[in-house]
């Protein structure tokens, strides 16, 4: 049994300097950049998710100005020519960071992520310093966390998030300058910023592979499980590569393992914890580590697998059973058969939803016990695809703010130690590429794993210990969320050869998921939007000192 690990580069002030060659070199020759945030806080959620977008936005604009990022991870996604099809280098780096303003921390998440084994002693001795807000004076030229966004500006690359929203406001106050009262000014802002595209991989898991679950190590892991079955049948399948990074590197890596098969949940058949229903639909359950019943993202995956599978079956054979009893006499009976056998196929219209949870009383008082955990309470959301208007829809809304925290808490856990089971491309992360310049030579090949060892891990992570030193979730989740977007691309270019001169992913392209609602946020500057001033001035210097 293979496994194999993924190598975070931890980033702080004592080695921020030595890493920054091989980071912007990492930035400027990848195909698309991963990002994803640690938060202090978010605030009151309820104004978080009120129907108005523009209210939303405030909201958010608020916590962004009142909190800050903890950490920032970074995954660079190279694809590699020379090699086989949809074979990519992949660098990930996890920076510590330290607003020197005075921000919020609230309790909740702090209890958070110390569960989870974030240092928050680390973080005040050892963590990157910046303020937030506009420039003060000309720091394009200096080497801070600040210039760093702005040479991912200048890499003009494919910027993906999951559930990005809350990432993109954050990144913009805290390290490009003061944000737009409005949120067309924004989107106006952020089409100029990036204008390869932005990508959100929650959209993309609920509305482009139709995951009847979203939340980021659900999309993740079943992204993992689909490639194995195609590499496994010899198909097109993604192939992700690692740096072997020398010895005296070796204090800053932080390895990840992950293996590539499930054992550990499908032996012994009988007597297994039951799944949690509530963390299966959400990525989220209120009880957290505490929580009798098992929030092993593998064991999910295989019950919606089989729940899906059987439901396909009875579908397709209530279908048959109908067109050998009846003659289809008119042309409007037949396409409405052939519409149900692709039901019977495929699910349903639209996203696919999971059914066990949704129970709107019970969702409402989940979203009220919910901590304001972590400071990234809304990124992880899970199946929140629901119809815009209906109870299960603000019920899914609230769980949204409370999944984050979700799978956060699962993935936080599970990118700790060494031997945490949720961290690395199962699959094929076999290869091993030289260090870019400026990082050094060769070594720590990467080892192979069971996944066995994967599945146990995970139920470490929900229900062991607290991880030891795993500083390392927001680098770790934006190799997660990195990895999506290259299988969904993967599979796009299979059905569509023509790539011509247009967006790199079109069905993608400048689209943020929005919790509760059916269509997306389109990040574009409208006619009636101008951008703003203090945008426009720090283009203007970024690519005069460009």
């Amino acid at each position: 049994m293979a496994r194999w690990r993924v190598p975070v580069v931890d980033v702080q002030s004592d080695n921020f300097t030595e890493l920054w060659p091989s980071m912007l070199l990492a930035l400027r020759t990848a195909t698309f950049v991963a990002v994803d945030t640690e938060l202090s806080g978010l605030g009151a959620r309820k104004s978080l998710l009120s129907p108005c977008i523009e209210e939303r936005y405030k909201a958010v604009c608020s916590a962004a100005r009142t909190r800050s990022v903890l950490s920032l991870g970074v995954a660079c996604f190279k694809q590699l020519p020379e090699k086989p099809e949809n074979t990519y280098l992949c660098q990930i780096y996890n920076l510590t960071l330290l607003c020197m303003e005075d921000y919020i921390v609230e309790p909740q998440s702090v209890q958070f992520l110390v569960q989870h084994g974030f240092d928050f002693n680390k973080q005040y001795s050892q963590g990157i310093p910046y303020h937030k807000g506009n420039d003060k004076g000309n720091e394009n030229q200096s080497q801070s966390v600040r210039t760093f966004f702005l040479e991912l500006i200048r890499a003009k690359k494919p910027l993906i998030l999951h559930n990005g929203l809350i990432d993109l406001v954050f990144l913009y106050q805290c390290f490009y300058a003061h944000l737009p009262d409005s949120l067309g000014t924004f989107t106006a802002d952020l089409s100029e910023m990036f204008p390869a595209g932005i990508y959100d991989t929650k959209y993309a898991s609920e509305f482009e592979t139709r995951f009847v679950a979203s939340y980021l190590e659900y999309a993740y892991k079943k992204c993992k499980r689909e490639n194995c079955k195609l590499k496994d049948s010899s198909g097109q399948h993604l192939t992700i590569e690692f740096c072997n990074y020398p010895a005296n590197m070796s204090r800053y890596i932080d390895y990840r393992h992950c293996s590539l098969q499930e054992e550990s949940h499908n032996v012994g058949g009988g007597n297994k914890v039951p799944v949690c229903e509530k963390f299966s639909a959400y990525g989220w359950c209120p009880k957290g580590v505490k929580c009798p019943q098992s929030h092993n993202i593998d064991l999910i995956i295989d019950e919606d697998d089989k729940f899906w599978e059987e439901k396909r079956k009875k579908r397709k054979h209530k279908w048959k059973r109908r067109k050998n009893t009846e003659e289809p006499t008119k042309v409007s009976e037949q396409e409405s058969s052939g519409k149900e056998m692709e039901l019977a196929q495929n699910g349903e219209e639209g996203p696919p939803r999971k059914q066990s949870c949704y129970e709107p009383a019970a969702a409402t008082e989940l979203a009220e016990i919910t901590p304001d955990t972590e400071g990234r309470p809304l990124k992880e959301n899970s199946m929140d695809t629901e119809p815009e208007v209906s109870s299960d829809t603000s019920a899914q809304q609230e769980e949204d703010l409370g999944s984050t925290e979700a799978t956060a808490a699962q993935v936080a856990a599970a990118v700790s130690p060494p031997s945490k089971g949720n961290a690395s491309d199962s699959d094929q992360v076999e290869g091993k590429s030289e260090v870019p310049a400026g990082a050094g030579s060769v070594n720590h090949p990467d080892i192979p794993e069971t996944e066995a060892a994967r599945a146990a891990e995970k139920e470490k992570e929900t229900h062991g210990p607290p991880s030891q030193g795993g500083t390392h979730r927001a680098g770790f989740d934006a190799f997660m969320t990195g990895y999506i977007m290259a299988y969904v691309w993967m599979l796009k270019k299979g059905k569509n050869t023509d790539a011509g001169a247009g967006p790199w992913l079109p069905d993608c392209h400048n689209k943020l998921y929005l919790s509760g609602k059916s269509v997306p946020l389109q990040i574009v500057k409208s006619l009636f939007s101008k951008s703003s001033k203090a945008h426009s001035q720090k283009m203007k210097l970024a690519w005069a000192s460009g």
